[in-house]
């Protein structure tokens, strides 16, 4: 009777002292056994550490929930936060991964107020786990990157030219696999969290795959597309300086070099990218820009940026009518609740006169978090230039791959949403729809609206791997376009896959 009552009644103090008791000690167990693996790590060789760090972010969840908030007051006020520095401004709005960055959108600078250190892979965390691990850490300094590949099954099959899918991207080859990009991150990310003193940084990226003919720069590394048309290749699409100031307003970031356009929701490479593949607006606008571009935050809402280049997707060096000083001016206001973001401006303008990718770009995006879970993206953008040819010159012999219909003035505009649901802490699901009106056919060679809808899912298994499968359908109105000119519609089905390192 007396063992009947007892295992009725609630759980006693002995037994929540004795549950404390065991998970105390397993933590300690647990915090031993890691400590003992992290000396052991230091008597090993740099493959060893290698191996052994890649083997266990292999098997390591892509996110970890961040630790309860304690209630107010009872704060450890002990213990720094782990970046050493405590984020200033509003919270990052987003979690990345699994999602592609974790800020809103802003092209040009890292999130000013932010210490910006990208988590370790695990070749960074071979230096970090050896003799010389904290030097490591404080020099900021940081080696990564990734291997991408995809597939994809197309209803165009005619790959006489081997573009069957043009214009969709990156994937131009219907029906095969394909080495999209190899990447590596040389950098050294600026401390913009503290503000007591300025800081330096630097990036230098390579990219070798079939993406690299979307990121090439007309007089840097540019023949083995523009002479040859070899369908893969090697680029550098960024190599730049940064300077951190403190004390302009709440800091200014100065990034010089050569840098990716600072608009657009999408990205280059592939893990700041949300799907697998690219919408049309991202397809045919500026990519990168030699220059100056400096990042302004003024208050935890508004963050300015002012920009000096040479042109679009053209080298300083380079003799083009396209080559010459081109300004941007863009402004990014983020709501008090953290909701709420807008950011656009002009990306590039100068007087137009036709050019290798001389567009003109005023560009606009609204975003809107409905949740931990809901959030879209809305981005348009209107762009032209002058005097433009039907047919290559002396001058501008190839331009984005296409030339327009009609002589003179050509404009082209784009409307461009992504809506993504957050079904799980390592996956999310999207859609992607967009009109597109190439108007005289000056990005595509086609003078035709288009309209594209895709759908995807971004997996996380681990933290080292990221599984993206879609489907799409894109059509154009006015003309054949797809499948080599032959067909208005193109349905297709893709995936990718990232391995980080």
């Amino acid at each position: 009777m007396a063992a009947a009552l007892a295992s009725a009644l609630p759980v006693t103090f002995a037994d929540t002292a004795s549950d404390k008791k065991a998970a105390k000690d397993a933590a300690a167990a647990s915090a031993a056994a890691a400590a003992a693996l992290a000396e052991q790590k230091k008597h090993m060789n740099f493959w060893e550490r290698l191996d052994t760090d890649f083997r266990e972010q292999l098997g390591a969840p892509c996110y970890e929930a961040p630790a309860p908030a304690a209630p107010a007051g009872k704060e450890d006020k002990t213990t720094p936060p782990p970046d050493g520095c405590q984020r200033r401004g509003l919270a990052a709005p987003f979690d990345s991964p699994p999602y592609p960055d974790g800020e809103w959108q802003l092209g040009g600078s890292p999130a000013i107020g932010d210490a910006g250190i990208v988590p370790p892979g695990p070749l960074m965390q071979a230096f970090y786990d050896g003799p010389n691990g904290d030097a490591w850490k404080a020099s900021r300094f940081q080696i990564y990157g990734w291997e991408d590949f995809s597939g994809n099954l197309s209803t165009s099959r005619n790959n006489s030219t081997q573009s069957a899918n043009f214009p969709e991207a990156y994937d131009l080859r219907s029906n095969r696999l394909e080495e999209n990009q190899f990447v590596l991150y040389l950098e050294r990310v600026p401390d913009e969290c503290q503000t007591d003193h300025i800081d330096w940084g630097f990036r230098i990226s390579g990219v070798y795959g079939l993406d690299y003919r979307y990121m090439i720069s007309r007089g840097f590394l540019s023949d083995q597309l523009i002479k040859d048309n070899h369908y893969y290749g090697f680029d550098m699409p960024m190599m730049y300086g940064n300077i951190y100031i403190p004390n302009v307003a709440q800091g200014m970031n100065i990034c010089f070099g050569r840098f990716i356009s600072l608009a657009d929701i999408e990205a280059q490479l592939a893990p700041n990218n949300p799907m697998s593949s690219h919408s049309l607006l991202y397809t045919f606008d500026p990519y990168t820009q030699w220059g100056v571009a400096t990042t302004t935050k003024l208050d935890k809402n508004w963050t300015i940026q002012l920009g000096l280049s040479d042109g679009n997707d053209v080298a300083p060096w380079q003799h083009d009518p396209g080559r010459e000083a081109t300004g941007t001016a863009m402004v990014q206001w983020i709501s008090d609740n953290n909701m709420d973001s807008i950011y656009g401006g002009a990306n590039a303008f100068n007087n137009a006169k036709f050019g290798y990718n001389n567009i003109q770009q005023f560009v606009g995006t609204y975003s809107h978090k409905f949740n931990e879970k809901v959030w879209t993206s809305t981005e348009a953008w209107y762009m032209f230039q002058r005097d433009a040819t039907t047919a290559p010159t002396a001058d501008v012999p190839y331009q984005n791959g296409a030339f327009p219909k009609s002589p003179g003035f050509v404009h082209e505009w784009a409307l461009l949403n992504y809506t993504m649901w957050r079904l799980g802490p390592g996956v999310f699901f999207t859609v992607r729809n967009e009109v597109f009106d190439d108007a005289e056919g000056n990005r595509t060679g086609y003078a035709t609206v288009y309209s594209e809808h895709a759908m995807g899912f971004t997996w996380w298994p681990d933290k080292l791997i990221t599984i993206r499968p879609e489907i799409r359908y894109d059509h154009s109105y006015a003309v054949d376009t797809y499948d080599n000119g032959t067909r208005k519609s193109q349905f297709s089905a893709q995936f990718d896959v990232v391995l980080h390192f």
